[in-house]
Order: structure tokens, then C-alpha cells, then sequence
């Protein structure tokens, strides 16, 4: 009996021990794993933020793609044909002023909208030598699926091109970025001149006519 008692302290201890060394193991897997997933969270984060960025500079250039097409419209239809009467030559210039600022800014919108896509081909090398980025639809569309599905699984083995590839894709979502917004400063700069010099060569046409207008 009394053996049978200390060999029943004994396996209590010895679960005791084992359960302290389980509590010691996933307290490291814990700081294991901690990292990766807060590397995980800031790519998570990073590229939620650059497509509503993109999509915020996609909707401010239809914006004011449709503003410049309702002018161009109104200009067309209402000020175009009085030009046609000699009393009203006055407003030639100010009117092709016009007219070119907002086609300018039309185009600028177009520009900052419009996407650029790549060659949609990668080689097996290309995956060995990890130097293609499998995240954009830009380096696949054009590759089979089994040879897409393959070049994915090679990249998912490999942290470290899974990494890189998110890292890529990030730096170049960036560029495009910064692409989209220069272009889209430009467009409300060129509009913003445009309609203070429009405003400026109808005023001086007004007055240089002596503000008769031919109906």
C-alpha cells in the first residue's frame, strides 16, 4: 500500500511537471507566433488603406471628369452657336480659353484613371528566382491555371517569397499611388487656373464690347 501511495505522488508530480513544461511551450509558441501575426496585421492594414487611397483618387477624377463633360456640354449647346452671329465675335477667345482648360482637365482625369497592365506572363525560373510577384493580377492573367496554381503553391511554401511578394506588392501599389494623386493635383490645378482665367477673359471681353450681348 505504501508503495502503491508513492508511486501515486510520483505520477502527480510527474503531471505536474509535464503540464508546467506544456504551459512553457505554448507560452513560447505564443511569442512564436506573435510577430507573424502582427506582420501578417500591418500588411493586412497597409493594403486596406492604398485601395481605399485608390479608390478615393479614382472617384475624385470621375468627379471631375463629369463636372468638365457637363461644361463642355452647356458650352456646346448654348454658347457655341451665338458665336455664330458677328456681334458676338467678342466671345470667340474667351470661349476657346475655355474650352481648352476643361478638355485639358479631362484628359488629366482619364490619365489618373487609367490602368496599366503588364506583360501577364511569368516563366518557372522566374518563380525559382522568386522575382515574379503572384499577388498582381498584372504578372498572371495570361498563364495557364495549373501553371498559376503551381507557381502559388511554390510561393506559399516559402515565407519568405510569400513576404517578399506582399512587400512588393505594397511598394508598387504605392507607386501607383503616388501616380494617381500627381496626375489628380494636376487635373484640379489645371481646373482651378482654367476657370479663374475663363472668368477673367470673359470679363475682359465684356468690357472691352461694352457689354452688349446679341441673344
Amino acid at each position: 500500500l505504501s508503495q502503491l501511495m508513492k508511486r501515486h505522488k510520483k505520477l502527480i508530480q510527474e503531471e505536474g511537471k509535464l503540464e508546467q513544461k506544456k504551459k512553457e511551450l505554448d507560452f513560447k509558441k505564443s511569442k512564436i507566433e506573435l510577430p507573424e501575426r502582427g506582420v501578417e496585421t500591418i500588411f493586412r492594414v497597409a493594403l486596406r488603406n492604398h485601395i481605399t487611397l485608390s479608390d478615393i483618387a479614382d472617384t475624385k477624377a470621375n468627379i471631375l471628369l463629369s463636372v468638365n463633360a457637363i461644361i463642355i456640354s452647356v458650352a456646346l449647346s448654348n454658347l457655341l452657336p451665338k458665336l455664330d452671329n458677328p456681334s458676338n465675335q467678342y466671345l470667340v477667345y474667351p470661349t476657346i480659353v475655355f474650352l481648352f482648360f476643361t478638355v485639358v482637365s479631362m484628359v488629366l482625369s482619364v490619365l489618373a484613371t487609367r490602368p496599366n497592365v503588364t506583360k501577364g506572363k511569368f516563366s518557372k525560373q522566374d518563380v525559382a528566382d522568386k522575382k515574379v510577384n503572384l499577388l498582381f493580377f498584372g504578372n498572371f492573367h495570361q498563364m495557364q491555371l495549373d501553371e498559376f496554381q503551381w507557381a502559388m503553391k511554390e510561393m506559399m511554401k516559402d515565407r519568405d517569397y510569400l513576404y517578399s511578394s506582399l512587400t512588393k506588392d505594397l511598394y508598387f501599389l504605392g507607386l501607383v499611388l503616388n501616380r494617381k494623386y500627381g496626375l489628380l493635383r494636376m487635373t484640379y490645378s489645371v481646373f482651378m487656373v482654367g476657370i479663374v482665367i475663363s472668368v477673367i477673359a470673359f470679363a475682359i471681353a465684356f468690357q472691352t464690347s461694352g457689354g452688349a450681348v446679341s441673344i
